[in-house]
């Protein structure tokens, strides 16, 4: 789900402390609760690269009353209905998985645990989502340059591995997503890719917007990506 009010690392902390007292004050102290992050929030309370996002992508384990606990943060702060949200479930980068591999982040209230993917299994699922448009590619890029500079890098066999522990093999990955991680652990640049590929989405989302606008109706799910190289082409005979 996509919002016009951006989510930091700041304001994010926020929302979910405020979230978690006011699950409690409904449930008290004996009925806890775990939401773990992926994409955007994922990023960007894990790592510095990305100010935000615009996604609130989760997994909740909770009673059902988190859902008025949401709604009474999102009133509160003025947030879109679901502002935080399970939608992500319905994509193809979903699996029960991702609660075994996501790694603790932070407890509030003492009853709402909060854990985050992060590393080669948040490098494995922007893989398998893989989107032209979005941050995807150049999230993946981010989180190899910063683990570099952590001294701490991702390797090729590592992100094989992931994938594999999440959906069951590196072969689920389309081949155009496979030559795309493997040539750029190969360059080693991240730097440089990631300034590139950020570009390239950017200029897909724009190209996409204004094609949305003139043919309003016409994308899907199922020639996007033919969609997005057409209008590439088209821009790049036109200049």
């Amino acid at each position: 789900m996509l919002y016009d009010k951006p989510f930091s690392k700041e304001n994010l902390d926020v929302y979910l402390k405020e979230l978690a007292k006011e699950y409690r004050k409904i449930n008290g102290k004996n009925t806890p609760a775990e939401i773990i992050l992926v994409g955007g929030a994922a990023v960007i309370v894990n790592y510095g690269f990305r100010e935000m996002t615009y996604d609130m992508d989760v997994i909740i384990n909770a009673s059902s009353s988190m859902k008025d606990a949401i709604n009474y943060v999102g009133d509160k702060y003025g947030l879109p209905m679901g502002w935080i949200n399970e939608d992500f479930k319905k994509t193809t980068s979903y699996t029960p998985k991702i609660i075994q591999y996501s790694k603790y982040y932070k407890t509030y209230s003492n009853v709402v645990t909060f854990r985050a993917v992060s590393g080669e299994y948040l490098i494995a699922m922007k893989l398998k989502s893989g989107r032209k448009y979005k941050y995807d590619r150049s999230d993946v890029i981010g989180i190899l340059l910063e683990q570099k500079n952590l001294g701490n890098p991702i390797t090729f066999e590592k992100i094989k591995n992931a994938v594999s522990n999440l959906y069951g093999s590196y072969e689920v990955l389309s081949e155009e997503i496979r030559q795309f991680i493997e040539s750029v652990i190969e360059n080693g640049n991240y730097e440089e890719l990631f300034k590139k590929t950020r570009q390239y989405e950017k200029e897909n989302k724009e190209n996409l917007i204004e094609y949305q606008e003139e043919k309003p109706g016409v994308i899907n799910g199922n020639n996007l990506n033919d969609i997005i190289d057409i209008l590439r082409k088209r821009k790049k005979e036109n200049e």
